[in-house]
């Protein structure tokens, strides 16, 4: 076993890790390449920084082909050992890895950026409108539509604020939103079909697996140029796109309880799922009890903030998601 030791810093937005190995090759490349399973399309930056050891987390990772894959936790303190090259060379799903965008670092630092900041982070893309200080936050797991929302508010000519991950943290009585990733992983179907004008260049010509296989698209040219936004007025929007579908149905949710417990539900998921990494290697979520406490309360004082101006659902096809939202057509909350 490799008894020298590499050092890396990195932030995440606030969070800060300090990473060690036994091997360079164990830690992660940064800037992250654009690739479908890069961090990239989960934060706005993973950015090198020197390392310390008094850091928000730590991970350490052993190299030993001798003994079977082992991790565990303690408080903020991770440790991985085993053959994790042959795992990473091996694996299935890059995504689920330790550096993949659905593995192990991205989960952590949602972990470190609510335990040690108080920034709340929920699974959406956000698109940003300077005139009215405005900002629409589309709420979903995949295959809910936000790409959908994301490249035609692009088309209307909104800013990009986050492609995938929305951040939020209460400052006295303010809110302060933070700017989340800038590239999107779409199907190239979807874009030769509906969005032709974010194709990229090399995607050649049609193929069976567009529908199939998705492209990380760099869409950092439609950024708003400004990193954080204070109190813009916010609206939620929970969408269900369905191909073929020709009506436009908005449905609002004027219960602050219920959009509390849409908030909660959607920040919470990422981070208290149990994921399998490398194929073989269950990793248990992060939540605990005075985590979710505190995030229960700042869901619901994000729900009744005075910023928040309208949180609904939305059922439509792809061509008309926004109905007359754009133009206010939604009930004011008060």
């Amino acid at each position: 076993m490799d008894r020298k030791e590499f050092r890396q810093g990195i932030r995440i937005l606030e969070a800060t890790v300090a990473l060690t190995a036994n091997r360079e090759s164990l830690l992660p490349v940064l800037p992250p390449p654009l690739e479908v399973h890069s961090l990239h399309t989960d934060f706005h930056e993973v950015r090198r920084i020197p390392y310390r050891s008094r850091a928000d987390g730590s991970i350490s990772i052993v190299e030993d082909s001798a003994m079977p894959p082992r991790f565990r936790i303690s408080g903020t303190r991770a440790f991985w050992e085993g053959p994790l090259t042959t795992l990473s060379r091996r694996a299935s799903d890059p995504r689920f890895s330790l550096w993949g965008n659905l593995g192990f670092l991205y989960r952590f630092a949602l972990y470190l950026l609510e335990k040690k900041h108080r920034i709340y982070n929920l699974h959406a893309c956000a698109l940003y409108e300077p005139v009215r200080h405005q900002l629409f936050v589309i709420i979903g797991g995949a295959g809910s539509g936000k790409t959908v929302y994301l490249l035609s508010g692009l088309e209307r000519g909104l800013s990009l604020f986050s492609t995938e991950t929305v951040h939020f943290r209460h400052e006295g009585r303010s809110v302060r939103w933070f700017m989340g990733s800038l590239a999107d992983n779409v199907r190239i179907g979807t874009l030769r079909r509906h969005f032709p004008r974010f194709l990229p260049a090399a995607a050649g010509v049609p193929r069976k697996d567009d529908w199939s296989q998705k492209r990380a698209i760099d869409l950092s040219t439609y950024r708003y140029p400004e990193e954080t936004l204070v109190n813009p007025a916010v609206v939620f929007l929970f969408p269900r796109i369905e191909e073929g579908f020709r009506t436009f149905v908005l449905r609002a949710l004027r219960d602050d309880r219920q959009v509390a417990q849409s908030l909660f539900a959607n920040i919470s998921e990422k981070l208290s799922q149990t994921t399998i990494l490398y194929d073989r290697i269950p990793v248990p979520g992060f939540d605990c009890a005075d985590l979710a406490e505190a995030r229960q309360r700042a869901c619901q004082d994000l729900a009744r903030h005075r910023t928040s101006a309208f949180c609904g659902s939305v059922l439509s096809g792809p061509r008309d998601c926004w109905g007359d939202i754009l133009e206010g057509g939604f009930p004011k909350r008060r």
